[in-house]
């Protein structure tokens, strides 16, 4: 796996710091590491966007690419259409995410809101970029209520387009689990027909970086660079 494909269930769902652990992990693992962040809204010229907080939880080595920028926080399509600037095309970012592959031993392209979220106006998405990299795509989840719905209709888009849901990461797990996160932790890989690989502590992306990328391994799984293990955590925090 060379490229991966992050993408939430929806916006604010915690992907920015679902990458940076991941960037963190694999950095820990020895290899080298690429952010691109195809579409970044509702930042301003100069003011850091996901892929550079991905460089300043997971360390200096990591390489960050964003490809446009759009001041106002708002899908990527609409937000380019008012701004006035171009808009992305599935091939712009998998020419940008291939060109990286060349260099790096992992490519985590972050999307912006959900998987299908336009990026211009004939409707391309994250999806359709995917599709073109041939890249497997990880889903970061909410913990709560009505997180399994959302979940499962972001899996059965993957497979209704032929891409593989590399699995499912819960991107801010609360300190304090009601009943209904609990249950999601078994209901999730049921639902989404995709294994649990990794739970992030809620509030992760305010620790100090040395401390977050220390930490970040312990919140994913092997198959993410690092040592959680879904059973044990599911011992941990029992229906």
């Amino acid at each position: 796996m060379s490229v991966l494909v992050v993408s939430g269930t929806g916006t604010e769902i915690g992907k920015t710091v679902v990458t940076s652990a991941i960037a963190a992990a694999a950095v820990a693992a020895g290899r080298s590491v690429a952010v691109l962040k195809p579409a970044q809204t509702g930042v301003g010229p100069d003011e850091p966007g996901d892929a550079a907080e991905s460089v300043r939880l997971a360390g200096p080595t990591v390489t960050a690419v964003e490809l446009a920028r759009y001041p106002e926080p708002l899908a990527p399509d609409t937000a380019a259409r008012r701004s006035g600037l171009p808009t992305l095309s599935p091939s712009d970012i998998a020419e940008a995410a291939r060109k990286l592959s060349l260099h790096h031993d992992l490519v985590l392209v972050e999307g912006a809101g959900g998987l299908l979220v336009r990026f211009d106006e004939a409707g391309h998405t994250l999806a359709d970029a995917a599709v073109l990299l041939g890249a497997p795509v990880l889903v970061v989840a909410a913990a709560g209520l009505g997180t399994l719905n959302s979940t499962t209709l972001t899996a059965e888009a993957l497979r209704a387009r032929g891409l593989t849901a590399l699995g499912v990461v819960v991107g801010s797990w609360p300190s304090s689990p009601d009943l209904a996160a609990r249950c999601n932790l078994a209901d999730l890989p049921k639902s989404s027909g995709a294994p649990l690989l990794g739970a992030i502590p809620e509030g992760s992306g305010t620790l100090p970086p040395p401390l977050f990328r220390t930490s970040s391994p312990a919140w994913l799984s092997p198959t993410l660079s690092g040592t959680w293990s879904a059973d044990s955590f599911l011992n941990t925090w029992p229906a």
